[in-house]
């Protein structure tokens, strides 16, 4: 059984069809990518799948559990967590704190003992203070936590935002552009952790990406999309010889040129 499995998404705004009859499986343990021309309906996508988005129709099982008409936080609290296109870190807040907002599904203490500042809360909250050093040490950031978040150069916020993914302990992870903007340096060691995610972590990667050798190099599945419809999928192999892939990013005519 697939660990997500989407069928038959559709999202429309008005009379725009953003996403058109869109199924997707993922296998536990794999490296998923949805790529696609800007405009194809990906973030939105990744929006229903979070719970920020309700779907027209489809519907979508992870890890045996219906999602439709969960709330964000719920469908966080289920084991998928996620970063986003443009970056949403707590600017005026520390390093360390964005990774601990990032655990808040997972810690048990409640609003009395919070405010009576029970032995259970004081060491709940030791515990995920150890828990987001090690997690910002994993992504290379153990130096900076006590820096405010917006100081932080550009890639080392792309970093911060998956450790803070990683905080909520997640089974699948949704990384949405997670090099964009990034040099050729930041994108290799961008490249390394999100394979260190799969193999070290044991977490599900699905990710939309721009960098087509990343994706090549990364991905065991990859499916494609066009004004919001899936126009193909498979590995690596078939999606770059697929003429409508190539026509999808570079015309007809060099699809033409490719078949």
């Amino acid at each position: 059984m697939a660990l997500l499995e989407a069928k038959g998404i559709t999202k429309i705004f008005g009379g725009l069809t953003a996403v058109n009859d869109v199924t997707l499986s993922v296998e536990e343990g794999s490296i998923v990518s949805v790529i696609g021309p800007n405009g194809a309906g990906k973030t939105t996508f990744f929006n229903v799948l979070t719970g920020i988005y309700k779907p027209e129709r489809g519907s979508i099982s992870f890890d045996g559990q219906e999602l439709i008409g969960r709330r964000p936080d719920q469908i966080a609290a289920t084991g998928i967590m996620r970063t986003f296109q443009n970056i949403r870190l707590f600017g005026n807040m520390t390093v360390l704190e964005n990774v601990l907002i990032g655990m808040h599904a997972r810690l048990n203490a409640r609003l009395l003992p919070i405010l009576a500042s029970t032995g259970g809360v004081k060491r709940e909250e030791a515990q995920a203070r150890e828990r987001a050093r090690e997690l910002l040490a994993y992504v290379g950031l153990h130096g900076k936590r006590d820096e405010l978040a917006k100081n932080l150069p550009y890639g080392d916020q792309r970093r911060l935002e998956i450790a803070r993914a990683l905080a909520g302990s997640p089974k699948l992870i949704l990384l949405d552009e997670p090099t964009a903007g990034m040099n050729p340096n930041e994108t290799a060691e961008a490249t390394n952790l999100i394979r260190r995610l799969r193999d070290e972590r044991h977490v599900t990667v699905v990710l939309i990406e721009h960098d087509m050798r990343l994706v090549m190099s990364l991905s065991e599945h990859i499916t494609v999309l066009d004004y919001g419809t899936k126009i193909a999928e498979g590995d690596a192999n078939v999606i770059r010889s697929n003429p409508r892939v190539i026509e999808a990013y570079l015309g007809k005519g060099a699809a033409g040129h490719a078949a």
